[in-house]
């Protein structure tokens, strides 16, 4: 294959985003498959929040793939570097919370508000992403967009990052100074009755930008080593992404059989989890990406089918109605179509079994629907939106 430079758009990797998607869905609901599988496998499923880490390795590669080399510190750069952010998050996270607290008006889901006082005042910090430096209110509103938080934080630093890396060569040790600001202000906020705001280090760790901060900076050191690589030379080797992937899962692995420390759900709690799935899996998952960049494999030809990169496009929809609402709203309906269901076996005076009546289908019925509701918000909303704003002149004038 001929040397060409790798373009700023890359299909495998948009295939990666579904994977994640999708990991991170079956942690959710690995519940279903508790009958049919042995408890480690169960076990071993539940440990698939693994995804929300291939993200983050993902944006800080992005991130520093396509902004690295022409970033400047000045008013008009960071305006558009923050336009195409909020293009490309915001218009479907804020609409899809909104959604959450109109629900919650109308059947007071506690699992939108955790008991907090008043849903305005959370709706406001859901759509500024400050739940997510509180331990007792990051679940609120879309309870996986706790994520959102720790990204947004990676967009604002980001640039700054970059500046201290090539002007003071100060790259290795910023995240240890972030992470240590994060242990500081556990130690000055962790006795302080704020809706748990850096209320302890396993929060700080786990769902702030200080705790997972590493993981971004092996996306950045990743897109530094590809970009001195350029132009590239794909090969018929397969070792390195097959070694990296395999590595992923081993991680996997290793969670699932750590004990679960008590009033917690997985392995990952655990402090070796932390340790785990922060450093170690966050550099399986950059080896598995090196490999995806630079090898011709069959998985990267699966990533990059067209249909999976159309997943992959919609999957950051998917990961935000995967939990919540929508899906509550799937289940309540074939809970009722189950009724339905059987109340017609009953008129027919038939002993048969219903197609609504397993836990494992209902999964992936909802898993189906779900992607189909993903890829029709995408098509209508999120791309018409996102060109939309790119192109408008919000906190800058197009260029166009």
């Amino acid at each position: 294959m001929a040397n060409k430079p790798l373009q700023n758009y890359i299909p495998a990797l948009t295939g990666v985003r579904a994977l994640a998607a999708y990991l991170v869905f079956i942690s959710h609901y690995a519940y279903a498959f508790d009958e049919n599988f042995p408890h480690g496998v169960q076990r071993f499923l539940n440990e698939f929040h693994i995804g929300v880490t291939i993200f983050f390795v993902l944006s800080g590669f992005l991130i520093a793939f396509r902004y690295f080399d022409n970033f400047k510190l000045t008013g008009d750069w960071f305006r558009q570097y923050l336009k195409n952010r909020v293009a490309r998050i915001y218009p479907m996270y804020f609409l899809l919370t909104l959604g959450a607290f109109v629900v919650y008006h109308f059947t007071n889901d506690q699992k939108v508000t955790s008991g907090f006082g008043s849903p305005v005042g959370l709706f406001f910090m859901n759509i500024t992403f400050i739940r997510g430096f509180f331990d007792q209110l990051k679940f609120t509103g879309i309870a996986q967009g706790w994520s959102l938080t720790v990204e947004e934080c990676f967009y604002f630093s980001a640039p700054i990052i970059f500046f201290v890396a090539k002007k003071y060569n100060k790259f290795y040790i910023q995240p240890v100074i972030i992470t240590l600001i994060g242990f500081l202000l556990v130690l000055i906020f962790r006795n302080v009755n704020w809706y748990g705001f850096f209320g302890n280090f396993t929060f700080m760790m786990l769902y702030t930008f200080f705790g997972r901060c590493f993981e971004f900076f092996v996306g950045i050191q990743l897109a530094l080593i590809i970009k001195k690589k350029q132009p590239l030379v794909a090969n018929g080797s397969k070792g390195i992404t097959y070694l990296g992937f395999f590595l992923i899962f081993f991680c996997v692995w290793i969670m699932s059989i750590l004990p679960i420390p008590k009033g917690e759900i997985a392995g990952l709690q655990n402090p070796l989890g932390v340790v785990t799935n922060n450093y170690l899996l966050a550099t399986s998952i950059a080896l598995f990406f090196y490999g995806i960049l630079t090898e011709t494999t069959i998985l990267k030809k699966i990533l990059s089918n067209k249909f999976v990169e159309l997943l992959g496009k919609s999957s950051y929809i998917f990961y935000l109605i995967h939990l919540g609402y929508m899906y509550d709203f799937l289940h309540s309906s074939f809970d009722w179509l189950n009724d339905y269901v059987f109340d017609l076996y009953d008129k027919w005076g038939v002993d048969w079994n219903s197609p609504f009546q397993y836990d494992n289908l209902n999964v992936l019925y909802a898993f189906l629907i779900l992607n189909a509701v993903s890829i029709l918000l995408f098509k209508l909303i999120e791309e018409p939106v996102n060109h939309y704003i790119r192109k408008s002149n919000f906190l800058i004038k197009s260029r166009s």
